[in-house]
């Protein structure tokens, strides 16, 4: 089940919120938390039944093996790293199973010369999101960070429907607190209200731009894969289109998660920050898929040593970190590839920086210096985006070889592409200089005081009829891209 589809928006989401609002009327909170994950289950099963009791099991695996590292933290057993070993290893492997294994035989195949191969593996749904936040659950839990949790509410932490498919990747500090909270149980009209604004703004992201966009992208890589020329003209439209297309896609899903779960008084952390105004690498991580990047910095960085032990040491672990953070992505050389690449920019980044403080000239550069930065950045990683998109190796660097005129600077019959290059420009404009979604709605770093969200008359109406607008577009359901991870 998509949010942008019409079973959503009007059986699912009406459904689940008047249950909800009508057991919150209880003395006792336990049958609406109880509601929403059932709710939760029922929209997870709802794309592939038969995977409902891979969750569950992994729910009541890391549950069980969270408490455990609790108590023998509380009793400092020395059991307490192998079995935290042992509990991500589980997890680690499950997620190997179906992501990776394919991925390896493939490989091991072409290295040895041998001829086997294996089944297709249908990739579960969320499989890489409700895996990795259950393992910063075991990790905390092994270090006396995690409360006593009632099995329901770890329960709908991970299976909470707004973030279960694409995230954000929540924390248990997050959330779980604000499930058992007071005023959960009270009906807010203004959480509402906010919550419908930031499900239209992202509703509006995916079905009005992403989608569109789309008709752009698709062909161009599509020609690429198939062995067809594209001159640079071509080539730069389709891959700045991706840019745009899969931050429209992904931003809209993260700000329509947003806005689910504020409808029932629940806040999720932020995934994104307008990353496309990153003046560098560094920035844009700080901003992209901000949770993932939490994450990889908490559970994987910082433990392999993070900057601690000198500048080689932290280089090789930005790589190594963002190799992983690669294959997260996806099982494919070329996400290894894209992963690796912006391991390098982060590694030329922090060098430079050094080099700056070094040499004392660690200073600002005025508007050039950030416009110039900006705009580096843009095209790295819009280049970079080449070996996200594109299905094989051989298609990305066949599309590197036309960005730089390999196949031709323009064919005659692309005239008409300028308007095309216009609505770039546009979109790099937009992306650039408007506020981002939490900043309207939550006025946080908004200078544009026309821009702020307000319970008002006229905000009403344009939030209706941007909703509206967009329920129009859903003739064609398509699914987001990080569904796919």
């Amino acid at each position: 089940m998509l949010f942008n589809s019409y079973v959503f928006i009007f059986a699912f989401l009406p459904v689940t919120l008047a249950g909800y609002f009508l057991l919150t009327q209880f003395s006792s909170h336990r049958p609406s938390l109880l509601w929403l994950t059932g709710a939760s289950l029922f929209f997870y099963g709802w794309w592939n039944p038969q995977y409902l009791l891979l969750l569950l099991g992994s729910i009541l695996f890391n549950y069980w093996t969270g408490l455990t590292l609790a108590r023998m933290c509380r009793d400092h057993s020395p059991w307490l790293r192998p079995t935290l070993a042992g509990g991500i290893a589980v997890n680690l492997a499950i997620i190997g199973y179906y992501k990776y294994a394919a991925f390896i035989v493939d490989n091991v195949a072409a290295l040895t010369g041998a001829h086997f191969t294996i089944n297709a593996i249908v990739l579960p749904l969320a499989i890489s999101f409700f895996t990795f936040q259950q393992i910063a659950y075991l990790v905390d839990a092994s270090r006396g960070e995690t409360a006593e949790y009632d099995f329901i509410d770890y329960c709908l932490f991970v299976t909470f429907y707004p973030q279960l498919i694409a995230g954000p990747i929540v924390h248990h500090r997050e959330v779980m607190p604000q499930f058992a909270a007071p005023g959960q149980r009270r009906f807010d009209s203004r959480a509402f209200a906010e919550g419908i604004t930031f499900f239209t703004a992202g509703l509006f992201k995916k079905v009005v731009l992403a989608d569109n966009l789309a008709k752009i992208v698709d062909p161009a890589f599509s020609a690429v894969a198939g062995g067809d020329p594209l001159s640079a003209a071509t080539a730069w439209i389709g891959v700045f289109a991706y840019s745009f297309q899969l931050y429209f896609d992904f931003s809209g899903y993260s700000d329509m998660a947003v806005g689910l779960a504020r409808m029932v008084g629940i806040r999720l952390p932020y995934n994104f920050n307008s990353p496309y105004k990153a003046v560098n690498i560094i920035d844009f991580w700080r901003c992209w898929h901000m949770t993932l990047s939490r994450f990889l910095r908490d559970y994987l960085y910082i433990p392999l040593g993070g900057s601690r032990r000198g500048p080689v040491r932290r280089y090789g672990n930005l790589l190594i970190t963002m190799l992983l953070g690669g294959m997260w992505h996806g099982a494919g050389w070329t996400f290894v590839i894209w992963g690796g690449l912006h391991g390098l920019y982060l590694v030329i980044n922090h060098a430079f920086h050094a080099l700056r403080r070094a040499t004392g000239l660690n200073r600002e550069h005025g508007w050039f210096g950030l416009l110039a930065g900006r705009l580096i950045t843009f095209i790295a990683v819009t280049m970079a985006w080449v070996f996200f998109r594109a299905p094989t190796t051989d298609a990305a660097f066949a599309m590197l070889n036309a960005l730089t005129g390999g196949y031709g600077l323009i064919d005659p019959a692309e005239s008409l592409s300028v308007h095309r290059y216009a609505l770039m420009g546009v979109l790099l404009i937009v992306v650039w200089s408007m506020p981002n979604t939490q900043q309207m709605i939550d006025a946080c770093g908004n200078r544009h005081s026309y821009l702020r969200w307000a319970p008002t008359a006229a905000w009403a109406t344009a939030v209706s009829a941007g909703l509206i607008f967009s329920i129009t577009q859903l003739s064609k359901v398509s699914a987001f891209i990080y569904f796919n991870f």
